[in-house]
C-alpha cells in the first residue's frame, strides 16, 4: 500500500471522555478511527461526525482485551488505505472497594485493559506516528499521583500510565512524536457509573470537570507538545501539593475519602 492517509485512532470512543475526544479531533480536521466494543454507539457517533461535513470515521468494533487487538486495528485501517497519525488510548475502567473484597478476575481485567492494552497500542504504531509527525495521548488520571486505598488496583494502573507515558514522551520526542498523558480529576461519565461513583461521592463541584472540557484540554496540550496535562487550576495545584505533603498524610486522606465514598454508596 502506497501513501496511506493519516488517521487518529481513539479507543473507548463509545462514551464519556473518548466520545468527547473524538468530537474535538474531528472538529479540528482529523479523520478518525473509532474503537470500542459497542458497534451501535460507534456508528451513531460516526454518523454524527459525518453530519458536520467531516469524513465519516472508520468504525472498528473490537474487544481490546482479546490478544492481537492492535493487529486487528492495524489491519482494519490498512484495508481502508489508512494508518495512525495519532493514537488516543482512552479505554479503561475502575472499581471502588477493598482489593481483597472485589472480584479478583475483574481486577485482573482492569490491569489488562488499563496497562497491557494501553502499552500495546502505544508501541504498535510508532513508525506511522513518526512518518506523519503525529502523537500519542494516553488518558490517565489524577489518581496516578496518589496511593489509592479503596481503589488500590485502579490507582496503581494509573500510576503506571503516568510513569510510562512521561518516559515515552522523552523517548519519542527525538523522532518528532508528541506524547502526553491526560490526568483529569473527577468527571461525570459512564466510567464513574461503572466504578460505582455517585455525584455525591466524587467530591466538591469545583473539582469536577465535564468530559468536553477535559477533551479540549487534552487536545490542546497534546498539540502544544506538553508532557502531562491536568485540566483545571485547582487540580493542577493538588498534584503539586501531593509531591510536597508527607506520603503518610496523603495516604490517610485518600483512605478517609474512599471510606466516605463507600459509605455514600451504601446510603
Amino acid at each position: 500500500m502506497s501513501n496511506p492517509r493519516p488517521i487518529t485512532v481513539i479507543t473507548g470512543a463509545s462514551a464519556g471522555i473518548g466520545m468527547a475526544l473524538a468530537r474535538v479531533f474531528a472538529r479540528n480536521g482529523h479523520e478518525l478511527a473509532l474503537v470500542a466494543r459497542r458497534e451501535d454507539r460507534l456508528h451513531a457517533l460516526a454518523d454524527e461526525i459525518a453530519a458536520t461535513g467531516a469524513r465519516r470515521p472508520i468504525v472498528v468494533a473490537v474487544d481490546l482485551l482479546k490478544i492481537g487487538a492492535a493487529r486487528l486495528i492495524g489491519e482494519a485501517l490498512a484495508a481502508q488505505g489508512a494508518e495512525p497519525q495519532f493514537v488516543v488510548n482512552n479505554a479503561g475502567f475502575g472499581l471502588v472497594g477493598l482489593a481483597s473484597a472485589l472480584d479478583r478476575d475483574e481486577q485482573l481485567q482492569m490491569i489488562d485493559l488499563n496497562v497491557r492494552v494501553l502499552t500495546e497500542l502505544s508501541l504498535a504504531f510508532t513508525e506511522s506516528l513518526a512518518r506523519h509527525c503525529g502523537g500519542l495521548l494516553n488518558v490517565g488520571s489524577m489518581a496516578g499521583f496518589l496511593p489509592g486505598p479503596g481503589m488500590a488496583v485502579y490507582y496503581a494502573t494509573k500510576a503506571y500510565v503516568l510513569s510510562f507515558t512521561e518516559a515515552m514522551h522523552s523517548e519519542l520526542k527525538p523522532r518528532g512524536i508528541r506524547v502526553a498523558v491526560l490526568c483529569p480529576g473527577p468527571v461525570l461519565t459512564e466510567f464513574a457509573e461503572r466504578a460505582g461513583l455517585s455525584r455525591r461521592s466524587m467530591g466538591p463541584s469545583f473539582l469536577i470537570k465535564s468530559a468536553d472540557d477535559v477533551a479540549e484540554a487534552g487536545y490542546r496540550g497534546l498539540m502544544d507538545g506538553r508532557r502531562t496535562i491536568v485540566p483545571g487550576a485547582i487540580n493542577k495545584l493538588i498534584t503539586v501539593l501531593i509531591r510536597i505533603i508527607p506520603r503518610r498524610v496523603v495516604l490517610g486522606f485518600v483512605d478517609y475519602r474512599q471510606r466516605r465514598r463507600r459509605s455514600a454508596r451504601r446510603s
